[in-house]
């Protein structure tokens, strides 16, 4: 027997006499009967239901770095868009993507926000959904992660620490990038550098005028602003005024961008938790403003 047969076999025997599955985020092989992605760690579930679908989902980002509420802005976009009877509708796609719907709710209804995401890649949050717009016959399929902001922030100074951030920022077709208004408004410059880095990394992954960057929507989107009334009024004037480089960077290098203002509470204050040590920030009441606006422009801006 052949060296090469002797290999065919052993593929064979490796994979249980299926054929491997390719990851859909990372193309990575796996064994037919794998949950997660072993490189990368995505549901194989997306990929096995993208199978099934004649036209590929497309791939959106919601970035952020740790604290800037990324999860309880998903967690509140999906509960929200899955409710409707008009308008942008969502029907999510397999147990796993309720996931992070139903721990928003469980938080906030505890008068909490969701925990932060872990950086275990193993343990991120990932939505399949199909979205229903007004005028459209066909649903799109959509495919949206959750990274943890500080996974995110690893990958973009070491390159490789986190193969599933990397897969995600090379195969989505837009995003939305979540900056905190709380740490502006206190002076931290952090929130912004960290924007920066996301759209600088980005504008390196171009290859071509017509499949790069330029091309691709950009949502900046300002959280916490029930903190501050002025960044509701006018997000991209409080862009220029309180994040001058971010604003610069987008008008230079993404020529498709707007900026937009989000809450989830009402109002917030802070409070000592039973298991912290130093006070934490809640939401006082649930009033949703500015959630469906940011996602529904990022819809709307993707070219197929």
């Amino acid at each position: 027997m052949s060296h090469l047969v002797s290999v065919t076999l052993d593929s064979y025997q490796w994979t249980g006499g299926q054929s491997p599955i390719d990851c859909h985020i990372c193309n990575a092989a796996n064994t037919a009967d794998a949950d997660l992605c072993q490189k990368c760690f995505a549901p194989l579930a997306l990929t096995r239901q993208a199978q099934e679908q004649k036209t590929a989902p497309v791939t959106l980002a919601v970035l952020g770095a740790a604290g800037a509420g990324k999860t309880v802005y998903l967690g509140m976009l999906m509960d929200m868009l899955s409710r409707r009877k008009t308008g942008l509708q969502l029907v999510a796609r397999g147990a796993f993507s309720i996931n992070m719907q139903q721990t928003t709710a469980r938080a906030l209804a505890r008068s909490q926000f969701p925990e932060k995401t872990p950086n275990e890649p193993d343990r991120w949050n990932w939505v399949h959904c199909q979205l229903r717009r007004p005028k459209v016959r066909k649903p799109q399929d959509v495919i949206i992660p959750d990274p943890a902001g500080e996974s995110i922030l690893e990958e973009l100074d070491h390159p490789g620490s986190y193969p599933g951030v990397q897969a995600v920022l090379q195969r989505c077709r837009g995003v939305l990038l979540l900056v905190d208004t709380v740490a502006i408004e206190e002076g931290s410059p952090d929130q912004e550098y960290f924007a920066m880095k996301v759209l600088g990394y980005l504008a390196e992954l171009r290859d071509g005028a017509k499949k790069g960057w330029t091309q691709r929507p950009v949502g900046i989107l300002f959280t916490k602003a029930d903190q501050c009334e002025t960044c509701f009024e006018n997000p991209q004037r409080y862009a220029q005024r309180r994040a001058s480089a971010l604003w610069r960077q987008c008008e230079e290098l993404f020529p498709r961008h707007a900026f937009f203002a989000c809450s989830v509470a009402g109002g917030s204050g802070y409070r000592v938790l039973p298991d912290h040590e130093l006070p934490v920030l809640v939401p006082l009441r649930v009033e949703p403003r500015g959630i469906v606006e940011p996602f529904q422009w990022l819809i709307q801006h993707v070219r197929k």
